[in-house]
């Protein structure tokens, strides 16, 4: 059985020493919790699979961006296999050998490797993915809620993830509704003998491109004109919006237009970049920023009356 935690640290390996600049043993033993010895077994396998990597005169290691690796190709087959290798584990798959060989090969498994990583724990998702399996419940334990600004456990039972895993949808037993929890701000799962009770009422929808699920079948639609620095800021933080964006070539803006199901992450963009974006609609997102600024305002007041009462007593 391969051990997932190698193959993070792998992935991670490949990650650090394609980043400028060239890094000693030492600094890469503490980056991603390893001995020196482990690190360079490491290395040794990196090269084996088709990886350059350079030693500089100061014994420092690093691999060349434009490094292709080997030349061979994943089936279709394989590549679904990595899936779940990098999920869990692999057990007596007869695939198993050769993705071994060819692992980290192409480019788009670097990418894969990257959503991965950035969901900060493996183990996490496997935990989830069996409780899918066998239909638990599962308590999410200290997990960061950007909507109600709060740590939290939750009590779950877990659906489906989104094809990035970075998004699981589940039904929280608490609330009693289908909700989206993002991967990164779970700190562990805790499983339990549990079984689902809300079967019935599991309901699977694909999020909108700012990550929120439909709670109050309800959609808001967006449409903006941005100018180029708004256009790239934007793709950065949201890149699920890409797809949903048109150049126009002749003014040299970009136009976006789509439906959201929670405006709150567009308003605060908006807002923070109103120079450079026209707001051409809908009437019901333009009403909802009025609101929201006009609850803003109301804030500020009461924040500097707070200011000033405290710098009064100070006196």
């Amino acid at each position: 059985m391969l051990n997932q935690h190698k193959i993070l640290r792998v992935f991670k390996l490949i990650s650090l020493l394609k980043k400028a600049p060239a890094k000693s043993t030492r600094n890469i033993a503490l980056m991603i919790d390893l001995t020196e010895r482990t690190v360079y077994r490491y290395i040794d396998l990196i090269n084996e699979i088709g990886f350059d990597v350079h030693k500089d005169k100061n014994n420092k290691y690093s691999i060349s961006c434009n490094d292709q690796g080997a030349n061979e190709y994943f089936t279709i087959e394989e590549a679904l296999l990595i899936k779940e290798l990098l999920l869990s584990s692999a057990k007596n798959s007869v695939l198993k050998e050769g993705i071994i060989k060819k692992l980290f090969v192409k480019s788009e498994m670097d990418m894969e490797a990257n959503h991965i990583i950035h969901a900060n724990n493996g183990k996490m998702v496997a935990q989830i993915n069996e409780a899918i399996l066998h239909q638990k419940q599962v308590v999410l334990q200290k997990y960061y809620s950007a909507n109600s600004n709060n740590i939290s456990n939750r009590m779950i039972e877990p659906i489906q993830f989104t094809n990035n895993y970075q998004m699981l949808c589940a039904y929280e037993v608490a609330s009693q509704q289908n909700k989206f929890f993002s991967v990164e701000r779970m700190s562990a799962v805790l499983p339990t003998d549990k079984s689902f009770e809300y079967t019935a009422f599991h309901h699977f929808e694909k999020p909108d491109a700012f990550g929120f699920a439909n709670i109050d079948n309800k959609k808001i639609k967006i449409d903006l004109m941005l100018n180029l620095r708004a256009y790239v800021i934007l793709k950065e933080e949201y890149p699920m919006v890409i797809p949903f964006i048109k150049l126009d070539n002749k003014n040299k803006t970009y136009r976006l237009i789509l439906e959201v199901n929670n405006p709150k992450p567009i308003t605060r963009f908006v807002l923070g970049l109103l120079d450079e974006i026209s707001i051409l609609g809908s009437d019901e997102f333009l009403e909802h920023l009025k609101n929201f600024v006009s609850q803003l305002t109301k804030n500020n007041k009461m924040a500097n009356n707070n200011l000033k009462k405290i710098t009064q007593e100070k006196k």
